[in-house]
């Protein structure tokens, strides 16, 4: 088990993640996607597994240098709803605020591999928060703030202190969101003074823990979650449908059972975005939907996550689901059941 942050393709060849052999084909990787693993992850991988599905996802590959038509740099168009630095304003009522585009790892499939990392976008500047901030005071509209990015919580308590205080400031945001990685990769740095920074101010905050696969949820990451959660944090999640790590239903099941046993109610699913290089991981849309339907018919509701693809080019999330219902004839619809057998229903 490594004991420090592997940052290199050198430090996987120590830690005997990547055979010798590998290197130079992995070094064209890393020269342009970062690569980050903590102790906590790299304790999960089995180096004698060659699928193991921690390892896929953080573990470079050859594979992630082939591009295929349709990935593109900014897949779900941040870029084009960026009115100013650091916002992203899609839709009316809520917005992005990216804070920085640095992580504790780097997910092989991220979205936004081309913006995270030492090469990416960057932090913002005291000057380029400034006005971020004005540009959320400005619009009344605005009643929730994710903060995103990178990852916000690898931020210290301080400067997350002083963001919320900021944002409890502005009466028209009423709830903070915080996408992040941390509790699962790092859950040693969910201490009490974080989570007092997070409840620094009036607002209602929430964290969406991204996790993929059910090892992810051990005993400290769940413990880290609590200490969330009993501090009055609401927590949801969300995951990435992935390709040979968590594309069957048991694998799901588990993972969704894990969240809801630790009081995170499931909530996105993603269908993987269009990134560069990250084709190895997509999977038919046919697939996903017919893994929602075993799903359904497996776990209880508290279990079902929204099943989402994030539509290229900035036009938003849709919800994929089941496609359970197509219209046969005006006010007379078919209706598929959770064992794929078909119901005539009508309207009135």
């Amino acid at each position: 088990m490594a004991d420090a942050l592997l940052r290199s393709v050198h430090d996987l060849q120590a830690a005997g993640f990547v055979a010798a052999e590998a290197t130079e084909a992995l070094e064209a990787v890393a020269s342009r996607y970062a690569i980050a693993l903590t102790p906590t992850v790299a304790s999960l991988i089995d180096p004698n597994d060659p699928n193991d599905p921690i390892a896929a996802q953080y573990i470079p590959s050859p594979a992630e240098l082939i591009e295929v038509e349709g990935e593109r740099a900014d897949p779900i168009g941040d870029h084009v709803h960026s009115p100013v630095e650091g916002i992203v304003h899609r839709y009316p009522d809520r917005v992005l605020l990216k804070l920085l585009h640095v992580c504790p790892v780097y997910c092989r499939f991220c979205f936004r591999r081309e913006m995270v990392g030492p090469q990416g976008d960057g932090s913002m500047s005291p000057e380029q928060l400034s006005i971020a901030l004005d540009y959320i005071r400005s619009h009344q509209g605005i009643w929730e703030v994710i903060l995103t990015g990178g990852d916000p919580l690898i931020l210290s308590p301080r400067r997350l202190r002083e963001v919320m205080l900021a944002l409890s400031s502005i009466e028209h945001v009423r709830i903070v969101r915080i996408h992040s990685r941390v509790p699962a990769v790092d859950p040693m740095r969910i201490t009490s003074e974080l989570i007092d920074a997070l409840k620094a101010g009036n607002k209602t905050v929430y964290v969406a823990l991204h996790a993929n696969h059910p090892r992810e949820m051990t005993q400290d990451v769940r413990a880290a979650c609590i200490r969330l959660i009993d501090a009055g944090v609401t927590m949801v999640s969300q995951s990435v449908l992935l390709k040979g790590i968590n594309n069957d239903v048991d694998t799901l099941a588990e993972l969704m059972r894990a969240f809801v046993e630790t009081r995170i109610k499931p909530y996105y699913l993603h269908h993987p975005d269009m990134a560069p290089g990250t084709g190895h991981f997509r999977l038919p849309l046919s697939e996903g939907q017919a893994l929602m339907r075993e799903l359904r018919s497996k776990v209880s509701g508290l279990c079902i996550p929204h099943y989402i693809l994030d539509l290229p080019g900035g036009f938003g999330k849709v919800s994929v689901g089941e496609n359970a219902l197509s219209e046969t004839a005006p006010e007379r619809y078919t209706v598929v059941d959770r064992h794929g057998d078909a119901h005539e229903y009508p309207e009135f």
